[in-house]
């Protein structure tokens, strides 16, 4: 049994799971478009077809796997967090600056009682991320 996380994109999928490639040593696995669905797959909209039908990556050997919903369908992340756990404050303080460029911070990353650095933040893409350097 694994347990991965699955995020859905306002059509930014490819864009957002590029940046977590050069920001966070993510690598992409794969970026299936929905014109590459065999007939009869998931009804596309229109002007969508090179959008992400479904995409998946790795960081740090953990899988974030990710899609466009359509205008219809998506509904902006909610009720999660995406916890990203680094090694050394000098890692967290570079995943935050990315992470919160052009983001929402919704805690600003600091020393806590239980990290050298923790933050909350919403990114670019809407994504809500957690980031943790423990002691």
């Amino acid at each position: 049994m694994s347990l991965s996380t699955y995020v859905t994109f306002a059509g930014t999928c490819e864009e957002a799971f590029k940046f977590y490639t050069q920001h966070l040593g993510g690598t992409t696995v794969m970026l299936m478009r929905y014109d590459s669905a065999p007939p009869g797959g998931p009804k596309q909209t229109e002007g969508w077809e090179k959008k992400i039908m479904h995409g998946s990556m790795t960081i740090g050997g953990t899988v974030l796997m990710g899609m466009d919903a359509s205008p219809a369908m998506y509904q902006k992340p909610q009720g999660f967090y995406v916890s990203l756990s680094v090694a050394n404050v000098a890692e967290a303080e570079k995943a935050w600056a990315a992470l919160s460029s052009g983001g929402e911070i919704r805690m600003p990353l600091s020393e806590t009682f239980f990290a050298k650095r923790f933050g909350m933040v919403a990114d670019k893409f809407g994504v809500p991320w957690m980031v943790n350097c423990a002691p």
